[in-house]
């Protein structure tokens, strides 16, 4: 643990005080079971970036589709095809400097550039866009198109994806930035069905855990409960479930939304 520094050690430490005694440790503490919460929660980042990667990549695919299916390549440009024109003005400023950025390192705009005038079609711009932009982009849609995106991919009304857009592009970027998720709220807390609010809430990294089961594929989110068990079961010794917001039945929860999906 010489090459982790001591404040970033402490946070996690925290877990471990005694909120009846200040400055005092409850029985049981160690340090060894404060680099293993530590080691957990680098590998739960781990596993959780690559799932939003896929998470991401489908999202692009079924925005990008649809826009120019219901709009043409270029209607991202058109603020008539969005809710609200500042927030659309905004979106083409901040994408035409991400794709200004890029011209250098991505062949394919700079294929644009030369070749069509610098008119890059929504398939193409979507690629050099981080997740919390597609984020914004899906929130500031046309609602026909949102909810057609909803319900034909992921089969839920649209203000769910929005919200679960919001927080799992926050996830990503404690995730992609070393941060850290263990005993820590999320930031943008996701929407959940009345059901679900019976079986947990919605603070901790399981609410984000829980809707990333939902975006993914029948195959993706089989390999992901076996993936995340395998991870629970090597440090749940020294893990509070209370910290992760984890309820009992976490997996069954889990492999029962995997059975509801039709691909």
């Amino acid at each position: 643990m010489r090459r982790v520094k001591y404040y970033r050690l402490v946070a996690y430490g925290l877990t471990f005080k005694d909120p009846l005694i200040k400055d005092r440790y409850m029985e049981g503490s160690s340090f060894n079971k404060l680099t293993s919460i530590y080691e957990f929660d680098r590998r739960l980042r781990l596993l959780l970036l690559g799932v939003l990667e896929t998470i991401e990549i489908a999202f692009r695919t079924h925005i990008s589709y649809d826009i120019a299916h219901k709009f043409g390549v270029l209607g991202y440009k058109d603020k008539e095809n969005f809710i609200n024109e500042i927030y659309h003005r905004d979106f083409l400023e901040e994408l035409e400097r991400l794709i200004k950025r890029s011209r250098k390192g991505e062949l394919f705009i700079e294929h644009h550039f030369k070749k069509y005038d610098g008119n890059i079609p929504i398939w193409a711009a979507v690629e050099v866009t981080p997740i919390g932009f597609i984020s914004k982009l899906y929130r500031n849609l046309n609602e026909d198109v949102k909810r057609n995106i909803a319900k034909s991919y992921y089969n839920v009304p649209y203000f769910y994806l929005e919200s679960w857009l919001q927080t799992l592009s926050n996830v990503r970027n404690v995730c992609a930035h070393y941060g850290r998720l263990y005993n820590k709220e999320l930031t943008f807390k996701p929407k959940l069905f009345r059901e679900e609010k019976r079986q947990f809430d919605n603070k901790m990294v399981y609410a984000a855990i829980y809707i990333i089961q939902r975006l993914l594929t029948k195959t993706d989110g089989s390999r992901f409960v076996n993936d995340l068990e395998t991870l629970i079961h090597a440090y749940e010794d020294d893990i509070e479930f209370l910290h992760i917001g984890f309820p009992t039945n976490w997996n069954e929860l889990l492999l029962e939304i995997n059975k509801q999906k039709l691909f």
